[in-house]
């Protein structure tokens, strides 16, 4: 065995010896479960209209884009899709990307000079994280949602240095909101200090319009992230920002100038999709009721602390006690995954249940009764 075969080896057997080791699913092969573990909250991905608009768009455009937008990928419904989101959430400029990672990635790589800041929530995505380590910048992490740790961190900074608060919306994996109306009182001191939000989990969720938890607590970043692949059913993301940084991206966003372009079909659905998620309080207002619902239940469980979004984590602790509660609920027709370390803090392994427009009250009893039974209750 070479040295480059004996490493991944070891790699993948500490992975395994703490029961960390992770496999993916066919989701073909859980159809006849009920998903709790889509992120999919308005039930868009599969809905008539949207793929009416998928099968439309590739009719009119094909199925692929042809290259980079800065070649033959930027096709007309890719340009109307950026002005309608730059219009739809208040903003001079969006630009789209492949993923949510790669416009965080892309865009902090970008921004971030040497002796600039980069000051991030503790729980912050781990496309933020990753891209704040690799940058020249100096980055430091506050306690989650903590604004004395926030003021510590940027009392640090000197007022003429540029610094990049970032945090989410909604947080992936616990649920909670970030307290953003006071972190932008705070950044908003310094006309050096960018506030940076994703809000991957409350687009199409929160606000009016579905405009997100930025929209909620009536603030405007410097920088807002959204992605399309949550409530917006599809895929892809967008960096909504002034016009100078869009242009600044569009220059010199590597990510950006060296990949292809979303698909001509892809824009022209997600511009169907926001069309929809406009039109959808009712449909989040059902969504909030589930939420009230399911949290009213759990309580009966003696399970606490739960968010306000549709991201419900079940803490359980170990690795082990987690993948045998997902395995018994499986066995009752519920898809639940356990979610575990390093993609939470360690010994804090979960059950992560989201919540979407299908569900009902009565899938919401049958997942109590399953849960119930794996506590031995």
């Amino acid at each position: 065995m070479n040295v480059w075969q004996a490493r991944i080896a070891r790699a993948l057997e500490e992975r395994k010896n703490v029961q960390g080791y992770r496999i993916r699913q066919v989701a073909e092969q859980n159809d006849h479960c009920l998903n709790f573990a889509s992120n999919d909250y308005l039930g868009l991905s599969r809905s008539s209209a949207l793929i009416q608009a998928w099968q439309k768009g590739a009719e009119l455009y094909g199925v692929g884009s042809g290259g980079s937008s800065h070649v033959t990928g930027y096709h007309k419904p890719l340009q109307q899709l950026e002005n309608q989101l730059a219009k739809w959430l208040g903003y001079e400029r969006a630009v789209v990307y492949s993923s949510g990672f790669a416009a965080n990635q892309a865009l902090i790589q970008l921004l971030i000079e040497k002796d600039d800041w980069i000051i991030a929530d503790k729980l912050s995505h781990a496309s933020l994280v990753e891209a704040a380590m690799n940058s020249e910048g100096n980055f430091k992490r506050f306690i989650h949602n903590d604004l004395d740790s926030l003021k510590y961190l940027l009392n640090k900074v000197d007022s003429d240095q540029a610094v990049l608060t970032v945090t989410e919306g909604i947080f992936s994996m616990d649920g909670d909101e970030a307290p953003l109306d006071n972190i932008q009182l705070i950044t908003e001191r310094n006309e050096n200090n960018w506030l940076m939000v994703d809000d991957a989990h409350g687009i199409g969720v929160h606000g009016n319009e579905g405009k997100g938890t930025c929209d909620k607590h009536g603030i405007h970043p410097d920088i807002l992230v959204v992605t399309f692949g949550k409530a917006l059913g599809v895929k892809g993301a967008a960096i909504l920002c002034s016009g100078s940084v869009a242009e600044y991206l569009v220059q010199k966003s590597r990510a950006l100038i060296y990949s292809t372009a979303i698909p001509p079909a892809q824009a022209y659905t997600l511009l169907k999709s926001i069309e929809i998620v406009q039109k959808s309080d009712e449909s989040r207002q059902y969504l909030q009721d589930l939420i009230t619902y399911f949290k009213s239940e759990l309580k009966t469980l003696g399970i606490e602390n739960l968010s306000n979004s549709a991201i419900q984590p079940i803490i359980i602790g170990s690795n082990e006690d987690s993948l045998r509660v997902s395995q018994i609920l499986k066995e009752h027709n519920i898809w639940a995954m356990a979610i575990r370390p390093p993609t939470v803090p360690a010994n804090s392994a979960r059950i992560r249940m989201t919540l979407n427009t299908k569900h009902t009250q009565e899938n919401i009893d049958h997942v109590i009764g399953a849960l119930r039974y794996a506590f031995g209750g």
